[in-house]
């Protein structure tokens, strides 16, 4: 790991108790500039048609980009906001597990913005989403 000396079973830990906890979001890559998470696809993520809710991914999304720019940054003298995420919804899956991958396409001194795709086990793309976080002086 780049920095802080996160293992995954570190970043995991971080997720207890909090939304990525409840929708059960398990990392299972961490890289400078990438990052992969895994999200089952059940009762706390579906729709009510059956079909993993948007914004489920989209919160799977905004997890993966803010946890690759907490990788990159001093947590110590700055934090990672959130500042604007979309994302385009172009396939569904119903069960299983969602796989999203974080890149990094933009590492300025203030502002990161990510790719993220959000595929399901069989690699179909199901959203692709653009996160831009702000990096921020800690008070």
């Amino acid at each position: 790991m780049e920095n802080l000396n996160f293992s995954l079973e570190k970043a995991n830990a971080l997720n207890k108790g909090t939304l990525m906890g409840h929708l059960n979001i398990e990392y299972t890559e961490l890289h400078k500039g990438k990052v992969v998470a895994k999200m089952p696809v059940n009762e706390t993520t579906l729709q009510p048609d059956g079909i993993v809710h948007g914004g489920a991914n989209l919160a799977l999304a905004e997890t993966v980009a803010g946890l690759g720019s907490a990788l990159i940054v001093d947590l110590k003298k700055t934090a990672v906001r959130g500042a604007q995420v979309s994302a385009n919804h172009v396939g569904s899956t119903g069960k299983g597990t969602v796989i999203a991958t974080a890149t990094i396409i933009h590492e300025g001194a203030y502002t990161h913005v990510w790719n993220v795709n959000i595929k399901d086990k069989n690699d179909k793309l199901l959203s692709t989403c653009r996160i831009t976080n702000v990096i921020v002086k800690r008070q």
